[in-house]
């Protein structure tokens, strides 16, 4: 492959409208990225403001299009940033949370609470007291004891609206890590269990069943997979809404070619019209692919090292991106101002961890200390999953927009990692 059409490969990767500036700098929404890296440091989550508020839209109007009662809920767990989750809540999107701190960050966002959906397989008392007294417009019941819970914590005279989350058994081609819909999963009741379940809520006088959901995993290449939990959750019975969940996978890599988002939708919406009831509501639960292409990772090359393979290392990793040595997701890279072609090196991180590798087997062309070193797809979980092994600060996510670029989460300081010690 030419430098050219490698290049013309890589750039497909970054979100859309990305370019190259007239001495082949990357540009991403209108902004250069070695200036974005010398106003806010490395490393830094670089994301593209309008490629995720158009993926917002589309995903609205693939949906909409064909099921005029369907909304998207924006699975927050895969970029957890108050920015993000109010870029959705502007486009017109439900949140889903996972967490008593994802309710605060997406009511902090502006989202109205009722248009929350709540997930979790352990719920505790305090995250439910939080949903209900904030107003969570749906929780999805995964088991027993949150029924247990609701019936406790719901006040008299109120009636929290629920969802029964249904084990679809489906067996989901993607890692082991992110299948969700198999017999045996933590997540969810075997159909039997999910219709006492039903039964139980509907007795009760502090719960009201709304519906059903389902989820077969993340990461997924293959719609027809995604579409078979359609059937398991339609037998169940008549409801008035059915939460069909999220799962569609992204291109990560040259290799990787998804279904598209129109696909996806056709796929979902023909087993809907076969099997759901004519007027009922459905909903989506988009998350990796929502996020995971509107951003790209900066880091400076702090060294190289040649031998019997070249190692180049850069000033992040582990501590702000997981899914490498997590779920052995391959990712690609290039030099910021070097794009496409070159020698095959392994770019790894700094952590004092031998899987602290975040890309193996990658071309750089002439890889440099203090060079710019550009990951795209890192909007999913990267930002989730960031920490301070070995004493890093968590990285900073900023935004770009026509040509401006602004801090929407701070870098850590030193002093953040001292905050939480009791004296």
């Amino acid at each position: 492959m030419t430098v050219a059409a490698h290049a013309h490969e890589l750039i497909g990767l970054f979100p859309p409208a990305t370019r190259c500036d007239g001495d082949g700098t990357l540009m991403l929404g209108g902004c250069r990225l070695d200036d974005v890296a010398e106003e806010f440091g490395t490393p830094a989550i670089v994301v593209s403001e309008d490629a995720l508020r158009q993926r917002a839209r589309d995903y609205l109007a693939a949906f909409r299009t064909r099921w005029p009662r369907s909304d998207v809920a924006f699975a927050s767990k895969s970029f957890p940033c108050t920015a993000v989750q109010q870029v959705m809540v502007e486009e017109g999107l439900h949140i889903d949370v996972a967490g008593g701190g994802e309710i605060l960050t997406a009511i902090k966002a502006g989202a109205d609470p009722a248009r929350l959906v709540l997930h979790g397989n352990a719920k505790s008392d305090e995250e439910l007291e939080l949903a209900v007294g904030r107003g969570v417009g749906l929780v999805v019941v995964d088991n027993f004891d949150d029924i247990d819970r609701l019936e406790r914590i719901v006040p008299a005279g109120r009636r929290q609206p629920c969802l029964v989350r249904v084990i679809p058994g489906v067996e989901a081609a993607t890692h082991a890590s992110q299948a969700t819909g198999h017999a045996g999963s933590k997540f969810g009741l075997m159909p039997d269990d999910a219709r006492e379940a039903i039964k139980r809520i509907d007795r009760s006088a502090k719960m009201r069943l709304d519906g059903v959901h389902t989820h077969v995993g993340s990461q997924l290449l293959n719609v027809e997979q995604l579409a078979q939990a359609v059937e398991p959750i339609a037998k169940l019975g008549t409801f008035e809404v059915y939460d069909l969940g999220g799962g569609l996978g992204v291109r990560y890599t040259y290799d990787e070619h998804p279904p598209t988002l129109d696909e996806y939708a056709h796929a979902m919406v023909t087993q809907a019209n076969a099997l759901l009831p004519e007027g009922s509501r459905i909903i989506v639960e988009p998350g990796r692919s929502m996020v995971a292409n509107s951003a790209c990772t900066l880091y400076r090359i702090t060294t190289v090292k040649r031998g019997v393979v070249t190692h180049v290392a850069v000033d992040g990793g582990m501590g702000d991106n997981l899914e490498v040595s997590l779920t052995g997701q391959r990712f690609e890279a290039t030099i910021v101002n070097r794009v496409g072609g070159g020698e095959t090196v392994s770019v790894v991180g700094r952590h004092c961890e031998s899987g602290d590798q975040l890309v193996d087997g990658v071309a750089l062309r002439e890889p440099a200390v203090g060079d710019l070193l550009a990951v795209p797809v890192t909007g999913a979980y990267c930002y989730t999953m960031s920490n301070q092994y070995n004493g890093a600060r968590r990285v900073p996510v900023v935004f770009t927009r026509d040509g401006d670029a602004r801090l929407v989460v701070r870098r850590d300081t030193w002093d953040d990692l001292l905050m939480r010690d009791v004296d």
